[in-house]
């Protein structure tokens, strides 16, 4: 028989913070998608602020490509950051096209506070101080969120309204987990060679990325 798996640091932390990680990735909003009872309006409203994200989440992205050539000792760490920094051109024009399909301008789009308030988070850790094993965890958490909420959205029984099918699909499609694992396997690498201040913030930044998650959803929802 085999052994077990030993269970790596970012489960560790995703079960001491459990009822967070739910609360990120089953959110109301997602639920909502899941039974088919989302309020459009509120899809929307995601659709426009989530638009004004991504184009702030590519610089991010950007420096953890540099990040990841100067300071992984790893070529494989470049490559799968460089994977996803390639899709966010596909992401951006999907977005373009959801909202001409919506009837959504995102240039009279607007940020709402959490949107501010996330994308202050995302240019702080983009500081030379901020460690490279911190920034992979929190790269990891932001990328994991999504294809979590939105893979439940396509689960077995789902109500998926059939126009959000697609919506749902970007990021919850086998491709984008597998990515995810990839991302996630480099944290976990980072962080067992971690300096203690390090991991201790690496916890610290993935709680907080769950707690900007949970406020964007709300902010969806009409809840900032």
């Amino acid at each position: 028989m085999e052994k077990s798996e030993k269970k790596g640091v970012i489960d560790t932390w995703i079960d001491k913070h459990r009822s967070l990680y739910a609360a990120a990735t089953r959110h109301d909003f997602v639920v909502s998608i899941r039974d088919g009872s989302v309020d459009l309006s509120s899809f929307k409203t995601w659709l426009g602020q989530d638009y004004l994200f991504v184009r702030g989440f590519v610089p991010f992205v950007a420096n953890v490509l540099i990040r990841a050539g100067k300071e992984s000792g790893e070529t494989s760490d470049m490559e799968v950051v460089l994977g996803g920094l390639a899709s966010l051109n596909d992401e951006i024009e999907w977005f373009k096209s959801e909202g001409s399909k919506w009837g959504v301008d995102f240039s009279t789009v607007v940020a709402q506070k959490a949107n501010q308030e996330y994308s202050r988070f995302l240019e702080a850790l983009m500081s030379s101080e901020v460690e490279y094993s911190v920034v992979m965890t929190a790269f990891w958490a932001i990328e994991a969120v999504y294809q979590e909420s939105f893979a439940h959205c396509l689960g077995d029984g789902n109500k998926t309204p059939a126009e959000l099918i697609g919506a749902c699909n970007r990021w919850g499609n086998d491709g984008f987990r597998q990515y995810c694992l990839s991302v996630k396997n480099i944290a976990e690498r980072c962080l067992e060679n971690a300096s203690r201040d390090a991991f201790v913030e690496a916890e610290n930044v993935l709680v907080r990325v769950l707690e900007h998650e949970v406020a964007f959803w709300e902010m969806s929802r009409g809840g900032q």
